[in-house]
């Protein structure tokens, strides 16, 4: 399951307590982030209320060990069978994708967080969930300017307006910030690379080790 093991052991060994500090300055990020995608979204009367080709069928990696934690945080709110059926689903989904990708085919999974449309452990999504959806630009330290554009559902359901610029780059330059000094603290040099359902996996790993 890609790069689990090699940053699993650096897992194991972080204390709540070093993370809960870290994990409200991202928390604070993350309402910044969510109230100027808003903004836009709003100019734009665009509101995503879920859709048959919906963004958690994709295989995003996150690559943050705070958002590892920080999903992991909303995960252990839940109640005890709902984390059950959730690390079922997530094996289900670590398996077939292995299959899938030996097998070098493409593969579309929905992430083992989301029943019925709707995410579990909504509050605390990682950074890519709160920004999809809306065209957007980031700029890069060299002076390039990258530029996305909106999911499907954005261009058949939101006005045309007049273009509104939604800037991700104060967001990422704030995460990469809190990231960089998270790993100092913690001393974890590894690099990961992680789907949700991997974290899922990769948490009751853990568990199941000191146990």
């Amino acid at each position: 399951m890609g790069s689990l093991p090699n940053i699993h052991r650096y897992i194991s060994n972080i204390a709540h307590k070093t993370c809960a500090p870290f994990l409200e300055r991202v928390a604070i990020v993350f309402t910044d982030m969510d109230e100027a995608y808003q903004a836009v979204a709003d100019h734009y009367h665009f509101h995503c209320t879920g859709c048959e080709n919906s963004c958690c069928f994709t295989r995003f990696y996150h690559y943050t060990l705070l958002e590892y934690f920080f999903i992991i945080e909303g995960y252990k709110r839940l109640d005890r069978q709902k984390q059950l059926e959730i690390e079922e689903r997530a094996l289900d989904v670590c398996r077939k994708t292995d299959e899938a990708d030996n097998k070098g085919m493409p593969v579309r999974i929905m992430c083992p967080l989301n029943v019925d449309g709707l995410c579990l452990t909504y509050d605390f999504r990682p950074m890519i969930c709160r920004l999809h959806g809306i065209p957007h630009e980031l700029h890069g330290l060299d002076g390039r300017v990258t530029k996305g554009r909106g999911c499907d559902n954005f261009y058949r359901f939101g006005s045309p307006k007049a273009p509104v610029i939604f800037d991700r780059t104060t967001f990422y330059v704030n995460m990469a910030n809190l990231e960089r000094e998270f790993r100092q603290t913690v001393d974890v040099p590894n690099k990961m690379k992680m789907t949700i359902a991997q974290m899922i996996v990769s948490f009751h790993s853990k568990n199941h080790e000191n146990h």
